[in-house]
């Protein structure tokens, strides 16, 4: 992803100065070098692929020597790079390269979601727990809570799957771990990954139990809804 990124700015496919004016405080530049680089960018663009301190100057409010100054810090920490290159006439010469900079914004704006990610694990995590406690009617124990964990960690469920099955055990009137990891197994081993997938596989379960049963035994009972025992599997 980070290499994808990196070729849609270098094609310029990515809007530069929006992105630049979102993170160039998290990736710890000032305003003066933020608008620097942003007239580098300029002159690229234009053709002019290495802009004395003189011609940055003359569009900023700052002299030619703080621009030096500026400009000799970005190399320093980083933000720009000078290519030495050669021209099909063998000439020789140099232009600033950007790609230092696009770097730092891809890495950024990876933190950035990776970060947002964790932050909705987190809440997905919580969530579940409050739902386990709510539906056992009492806190988890420090091995449920273990157990719990396991599920998402070792075995790889989705919290949404984890309380499919916590329903589906409600449903079946057996509200217990064993039943629950039980349903989880069998769900794994069906390749079952969604909702919608859990719930329908559940249908499939009791619909078949259903038929299988004896309809002179259904007399007054008729109207209880039958569950499948996934512990019996």
């Amino acid at each position: 992803m980070r290499s994808s990124l990196l070729s849609w700015i270098e094609e310029g496919n990515i809007t530069i100065p929006a992105i630049l004016f979102l993170e160039y405080r998290n990736i710890k530049l000032n305003e003066y070098e933020l608008m620097l680089l942003l007239h580098i960018n300029t002159f690229i663009e234009k053709g002019n692929g290495f802009p004395t301190p003189e011609e940055l100057s003359s569009r900023m409010t700052i002299s030619t020597t703080e621009c030096t100054e500026i400009l000799r810090k970005l190399i320093q920490h980083g933000f720009i790079e000078i290519i030495d290159e050669c021209s099909t006439e063998g000439i020789r010469f140099e232009r600033y390269s950007l790609r230092p900079l696009w770097e730092k914004l891809i890495d950024q704006f990876l933190l950035n979601k990776k970060g947002k990610q964790e932050l909705s694990r987190q809440s997905e995590e919580t969530d579940l727990y409050t739902c386990y406690e709510k539906e056992f009617g009492r806190p988890l124990s420090p091995f449920e809570c273990e157990t719990l964990g396991m599920w998402m960690d070792d075995d790889h469920h989705d919290p949404s799957i984890i309380k499919a099955a916590l329903r589906e055990a409600v449903m079946s009137g057996k509200l217990n771990f064993r039943y629950i990891d039980r349903i989880l197994f069998e769900w794994k081993k069906n390749g079952i990954k969604t909702i919608d997938q859990a719930k329908s596989q559940g249908r499939k379960f009791r619909q078949k139990q259903m038929h299988g049963r004896d309809p002179q035994a259904e007399q007054p009972s008729s109207t209880t809804v039958p569950f499948y025992n996934w512990l019996e599997q």
